[in-house]
């Protein structure tokens, strides 16, 4: 049958084998197979895997079922299982959060990725020792935590003999979606179907197989089924003379065989279609319950001759054969078997607690706390849309107004966190038709303020969250309290509230009754006053980088308002503190975040090399985790530290971060692009679109309006105001800002006044001016400094003082060098040549030219880590890992690891610490 199935799919048949080939030779891939149900897809993927068995790859198989849809990881401990002897060689934290994702530790999962980089060891260590083919059959019913994992391990397949193929009916699922290759099957030629309906019914008449040749629609397993169909009723014409969808009518063919069985065989087959991946021993015992009598294995004997099920085991032939029979019996049959099964179950609860609900027409809060506490255990085992299903269902059986609220708002948080802002916003809504105590009405708010991203809402809104959140707090819930006043706080930080709203905020962050230590309180008030409460908020900040911290998250979060309040090299310090923890935790959402934070530390630092590896992996991670957003604001980062070096993809980059944020209108992003198109303007001498560009992040009119990210710019500003024609407005805005200025200890506001003072001060008074401006410039903050020694070295070429512009400008260039930032070197350059110095182009740098992995993966082998060691930091396999090091050797002119130290030199840090 197979060899009729596959007639007329020669392409797809050598597509597949060459990849098989591929991976056998030790560079695997992956691949989604997408057709129709019935289209051949099993059956084109089974002779490649049994190409790979003769071929001596290793195959294992897992196959999703419609009625595991809501058990976390249950099609990856399919795989686990058939690999459960590599488990104990697993690095411990891998091995935990293996084992407790598949249920086989009560353990919660730290993070659903550390649960991929698990599996991705575990496929690649068995890949090690015989090349491995993964099959993942009937994807789109799989659950969403297995899909997840293995889109992970699929994004990563490179160097290893290790091929994952996955059959599914969608284009939409979480594989299909993940940027893999897809190769889609499609009807087959009338030529071909001809010959396969010949192959399988040679003495059809003629009207007979016209007419299922059009009904079949080249499809192969309607080719093949219908035929038989006819027979099983002694050969009549059993067709309606109207068309019919192509899958009613498969499963109408296998529906007229299941009709004809014995009860006990239709009752098995009935289960066994709900029970998913369960045993047959289970079926037995809840088809006895059912019928009343015992029921054994000889009732599967008709349905293997009826050719509805494989001899061995329970397999259903095709996955509509599962289908047909579901949809042929009664609700009442169904909600019967539910029963049985759920009997039959003892000692699996969330099994259980899914055929009860099956079986359950109204409410019944015996049910519902059943699938509440199904809820819980998927979480713990990383599971969020089995969760998140476990909750919608408990609250449809759930009578008390209190306890229906309560699941709500959970399930809507959940939905939330899983990207379903469609499905938040509409369990928000049904929780709010309810009479909502105090802390529900919060947690609502919460969630409605969350789904707008933080970026658009009113500002009435926005202070009423947080002033709730105080009241919560006071009332004993300090977490649910802080969330909330983040939600609040977040508002003001991506969008535009209003001055008497972000008052609001700030004066609800000073009242929160929690410690002030506390590293999140630290942060809220970072973000929500960085100038109103002054030196306060540069002091808490400092102190908590002196502070021991073995809290990653509070670190990200306090890495992200130092650079809100103007110092980014302090930033860089305290976000670096938290990556190693992220990376070991598997919380690859949160460290998107945090490098994006590292990314722009650098940016604004200057340092090119440093901000473009960690963009890179940032944009990356956004990507993999759902976090628009976040990608977004890579983006705008990536086009200032192209304007800061010089490359012409700064306007690219720019372009692409604005189609990303205006939707949403997400103003820092905005901000940071304005202000990198301004840079680069700058240093090509356009000074009236750098002005126009800079300008727009200080009008409060215009969407890319910032009210703190603007400090960073004003030294920028003023210096095309002055070069141009705009001298008046660069005045009128250091006059507004000034007074800001004594009441903050921002550098960036600080230097950028300092700075711009001295550009707008009369020829003969700006000397003392630019040298007070370079003396107050943090130490920590070369790039800066380097700006103002090209500006005073420009001012002292000018008024013909050459010796002693060219000191000046020749520290300038070397700084400029050092950091990357290529544009700003040739600036001082230009000026060095009119000063009458020479200042030649140096080569680049040998670290650039590598990418920003290979750059990566350099320097953490330079510190002496494994290939196995760096995998687990940048999640991919160590044979990528060694991959890449044969790449960069020739670039760098090296033979071994040994020498990367040496070679890279100044290039072994990330900005603000060590990698």
């Amino acid at each position: 049958m197979h060899r009729r199935a596959l007639l007329g799919r020669e392409t797809e048949r050598r597509a597949l084998a060459a990849l098989v080939e591929q991976g056998a030779a030790g560079s695997g891939g992956a691949t989604v197979i997408i057709g129709a149900p019935g289209i051949g897809k099993s059956a084109l993927v089974a002779e490649a895997a049994d190409m790979a068995a003769r071929g001596g790859t290793h195959v294992i198989t897992a196959v999703g079922v419609q009625s595991e849809e809501n058990l976390p990881c249950a099609g990856l401990h399919q795989l686990v299982h058939q690999l459960r002897d590599g488990i104990d060689d697993l690095p411990e934290r891998q091995r935990t959060a293996l084992l407790a994702a598949v249920g086989l530790v009560d353990e919660a999962v730290p993070d659903l990725y550390l649960v991929g980089l698990a599996a991705l060891t575990l496929l690649t260590d068995a890949a090690a020792k015989s090349p491995l083919l993964v099959v993942v059959e009937d994807a789109h019913w799989m659950d969403h935590a297995s899909l997840d994992v293995l889109g992970f391990v699929a994004r990563r397949i490179e160097s290893d003999p290790l091929v994952l193929v996955a059959v599914t009916r969608r284009l939409d699922d979480r594989l299909g979606s993940a940027g893999l290759p897809v190769l889609h099957l499609g009807p087959l030629t009338d030529e071909v179907a001809g010959e396969v309906l010949d192959a399988v019914a040679p003495d059809l008449g003629q009207q007979v197989r016209r007419r299922l040749l059009e009904e079949s629609a080249g499809n192969p397993l309607a080719l093949t089924e219908l035929p038989a169909a006819l027979r099983s009723v002694g050969g009549a014409y059993a067709l309606n003379p109207g068309p019919l969808p192509l899958t009613a009518r498969l499963e109408r063919t296998f529906t007229a065989r299941v009709s004809r069985l014995p009860a006990d065989t239709r009752a098995l087959l009935l289960l066994s279609a709900l029970n998913g991946d369960g045993t047959m021993d289970e079926c037995l015992a809840a088809a006895s319950r059912m019928l009343g009598t015992a029921v054994d294995v000889a009732a599967f004997e008709a349905a293997i001759d009826g050719g509805l099920v494989e001899a061995q085991g329970m397999a259903f032939r095709h996955p509509l054969v599962r289908s047909a029979i579901y949809h042929a019996a009664t609700a009442a049959e169904r909600q019967a078997a539910h029963t049985a099964l759920a009997a039959a179950l003892q000692g699996q609860p969330d099994r259980q607690a899914w055929h009860r609900a099956a079986a359950t027409a109204g409410p019944d809060e015996r049910v519902a706390r059943d699938l509440d506490s199904t809820a819980g255990r998927a979480l713990r085992r990383g599971g969020v849309a089995a969760a998140l299903a476990a909750l919608r269902r408990a609250t449809e059986l759930t009578r008390d107004p209190s306890a229906r609220a309560d699941r709500l708002l959970r399930a809507a948080e959940l939905a939330l966190e899983s990207g379903q802002g469609d499905v938040a916003a509409h369990l928000v809504a049904q929780a709010r038709s309810l009479d909502l105590s105090v802390r529900d009405q919060g947690r609502a708010a919460w969630v409605s303020i969350a789904l707008a991203e933080g970026t658009r809402g009113e500002g009435a809104a926005t202070a009423e969250l947080a002033e709730l959140a105080v009241e919560i707090t006071a009332g004993g819930e300090p977490t649910l309290g802080l969330r909330m006043l983040w939600g609040a706080v977040l508002q003001c930080f991506w969008g535009e509230p209003g001055p008497a709203a972000r008052e609001r905020v700030a004066a609800a962050a000073d009242r929160m009754p929690v410690d002030a230590d506390n590293a999140d309180l630290v942060a809220l008030r970072a973000y929500s006053a960085p100038v109103e409460r002054g030196g306060g908020v540069m002091e808490s900040l400092a102190g908590q980088l002196e502070r021991s911290s073995e809290n990653a998250e509070g670190d990200q979060l306090l890495g992200g308002a130092a650079v809100t309040a103007g110092a980014p090299a302090l930033a860089g310090r305290l976000t670096a503190r938290s990556l190693d923890a992220l990376r070991a935790q598997g919380r690859l959402s949160m460290l998107a975040r945090a490098l994006c934070v590292q990314a722009g530390s650098a940016a604004r630092l200057g340092d090119v090399r440093a901000g473009s590896l960690a963009a890179e992996e940032a944009a990356s991670l956004a990507r993999e985790t759902g976090q628009p957003l976040v990608h977004a604001m890579v983006n705008a980062i990536r086009a200032q530290l192209a304007a800061v070096s010089g490359d012409p993809a700064a306007e690219a980059w720019a372009a692409e971060a604005e189609r990303e944020a205006l939707p949403s209108g997400g103003r820092p992003v905005l901000a940071i692009l304005q202000m990198a198109r301004g840079q680069a303007a700058l240093c090509q001498g356009r000074y009236g679109d750098a002005f126009g560009h800079l300008h727009r992040v200080f009008d409060p009119a215009d969407p890319s309006f910032h009210p703190w990210l603007r400090f960073y710019a004003v030294a920028e500003l003023v210096e095309a105001a002055v070069r141009g024609e705009s001298a008046e407005v660069a005045r009128d805005v250091v006059r507004e800002l000034s007074p800001l200025g004594e009441t903050t200890s921002s550098p960036a506001l600080l230097c950028g006044l300092r700075l711009g003072r001295a550009l707008l001060s009369p020829q003969d008074a700006a000397e003392p001016l630019y040298r007070a401006a370079l003396d107050a410039v943090p130490t920590d903050w070369p790039f800066e400094r380097a700006r103002a020694r090209l500006a005073l070295g420009e001012w002292l070429r000018r008024h013909r003082r050459p010796a002693e512009s060219r000191v000046a400008l020749q520290a300038a260039r070397e700084i400029f060098d050092a950091l990357g930032a290529s544009a700003w070197a040739d600036r001082a350059r230009q000026e060095l040549r009119a000063a009458g110095a020479s200042s030649p182009r140096q080569d680049p740098a040998a670290a650039d030219r590598l990418t920003s992995t290979e750059l990566h993966v350099a320097q953490l082998a330079a510190q002496g880590l494994t290939n196995r060691e760096i995998g687990e930091r940048l999640y991919v396999s160590p044979r990528t890992v060694s991959t890449h090091l044969q790449r960069m050797f020739p670039k760098l002119g090296v033979a071994s690891r040994g020498e990367l130290a040496a070679v890279l030199g100044g290039t072994m840090t990330y900005p603000g610490g060590a990698v």
